[in-house]
């Protein structure tokens, strides 16, 4: 990037909320019916039929106000957004324009040096999603209103972020505090968490704000940050070329890495909002907030310090262990056995997170219960096993779904402490490599390692390191006399 200029970056971001039924109706929500199924006369528009408000949609939508630190409006208003198209049965969106139920608050992003930046949110309002068109299945378009009247939250950012990165933390720190809260499952893939930017550019040091273009059509969060640096360089070439920006709606083509116009500003709707007389004003009274916040699960930052203060964890340890909700309550289950909280962190962040990354299941959903785990890494504290013989446990544990003390019991995988049975076999070891005790003794201490492979070998894993490595140092020195 052109470092004369700076970008100027805003995110609406449109949610979709976990609800079993529509917002006004009671059609399911269920993703990948099939098409025109989860209808009725209600969200098909048809004269008549009035909304009914979904009263989880509210107290959905006021968590995740509380929890960004917004204002709770008392009152609240639905609007009627006003445009034709051939996926709105109704002609009109019931949104919220001018009184949203949140506004104000905030989201603290953080950078890998450990620095942070506060972006405000302008407001977040409750909103009925639109049906689908579908263009690419033959001849002419095809509609699915199955979407249609699904429960949308849409949180519009403050112009606060300057870089494609920023805009990227913003937009996963969202997703988490959704997926904390329980109120959107933030897949963008299947459009229940969807974002467009607002991007503009500007001389270092202006204040004034230049035209700023709309990107849509971004169902990644890599191909969001992918989308702002092209668009943010696409407007400092005109301006460098002595060209005009012009406001326009900008379509991001993943394959081309390339965003492509879909209406200019002479084209944009005119909505012509007005409050909607089917529904009455939305209101969140102290005592319902209270009873709404008292629901309110513990954050991701807050449960990552707590993390790092009361089990003594890297800072990095707990970010990974505290990345999802689920994986923190995996974690935390396994505390209930185990009080080895580094070795239950390790466990966690390398051998659960590799199957849970490998076979794209949550946290939720790994085989190997936590308490199983937890009693694995006490077999492992308590001399029981060697961490070695764990590492050939834990994929039985896997496949079995055994308990690890039932495994090691039928495997005969009993961790050999017996000093006698150990100075034996260190013995036979050291008298059949004598070329080798040699070489230790002349100050080649790599040849330690030789000497314990062998014994290890020899005991199948099962003799216990800590005991092998002070014996056999103990017998090597005596055949310095």
């Amino acid at each position: 990037m052109n470092p004369k200029y700076e970008a100027v970056i805003g995110l609406e971001v449109h949610a979709q909320l976990l609800t079993d039924t529509k917002i006004f109706c009671g059609c399911s929500t269920k993703f990948g019916n099939p098409p025109n199924t989860n209808v009725c006369p209600v969200c098909l528009g048809h004269p008549g039929v009035l909304p009914v408000l979904n009263k989880k949609v509210v107290e959905y939508t006021t968590l995740m106000g509380l929890a960004l630190d917004c204002t709770i409006n008392e009152k609240s208003v639905f609007a009627r957004k006003n445009y034709f198209y051939p996926d709105l049965p109704k002609d009109y969106q019931i949104s919220q324009y001018e009184e949203p139920i949140c506004e104000h608050g905030k989201v603290i992003i953080e950078f890998k040096d450990g620095s942070t930046k506060i972006i405000g949110v302008t407001r977040i309002h409750m909103e009925e999603d639109a049906g689908k068109s579908i263009h690419d299945q033959g001849f002419g378009t095809k509609i699915d209103l199955n979407r249609t009247g699904t429960p949308l939250m849409e949180i519009v950012s403050e112009p606060d972020m300057r870089t494609a990165e920023e805009a990227y933390l913003y937009l996963t720190k969202l997703k988490q505090i959704l997926t904390y809260l329980g109120i959107c499952d933030g897949n963008m893939e299947e459009g229940s968490l969807r974002c467009d930017a607002n991007i503009s550019v500007r001389l270092k040091g202006e204040t004034k704000l230049g035209t700023k273009a709309e990107v849509k059509n971004m169902n990644s969060f890599s191909n969001v940050a992918k989308a702002i640096e092209f668009e943010i360089e696409r407007q400092i070439d005109l301006i460098e070329d002595g060209k005009k920006v012009i406001q326009q709606t900008l379509l991001w083509d993943a394959d081309l890495g390339e965003a492509f116009p879909m209406r200019s500003k002479e084209e944009a709707h005119d909505y012509r909002y007005f409050p909607d007389p089917d529904l009455m004003s939305v209101i969140v009274s102290d005592e319902w907030k209270k009873e709404i916040k008292n629901k309110m699960p513990e954050l991701p930052d807050a449960r990552r310090d707590r993390f790092i203060k009361t089990y003594n964890l890297p800072k990095y340890d707990a970010e990974i262990l505290t990345s999802s909700r689920e994986l923190a309550d995996y974690y935390e289950k396994v505390l209930t056995v185990t009080r080895d909280f580094k070795s239950a962190s390790n466990w966690v962040m390398t051998d659960v997170l590799k199957i849970i990354n490998e076979q794209k299941i949550s946290a939720t959903e790994f085989p190997v219960p936590a308490d199983n785990l937890g009693k694995l890494i006490n077999l492992i504290s308590e001399n029981v096993i060697s961490g070695k013989i764990a590492k050939e446990v834990f994929p039985e544990m896997l496949e079995t779904g055994k308990d690890p003390e039932t495994i090691v019991k039928e495997k005969n995988l009993v961790q050999i402490t017996d000093t006698s049975a150990i100075e034996g076999i260190i013995d036979n070891i050291i008298n059949s490599n004598m070329k080798q005790v040699e070489e230790y003794l002349s100050g080649k201490d790599k040849v330690l390692g030789f000497f314990v492979g062998q014994i290890m070998k020899e005991t199948k894993g099962k003799a216990n390191p800590g005991i092998v490595n002070e014996l056999l140092k103990k017998k090597l020195e005596s055949k310095r006399n």
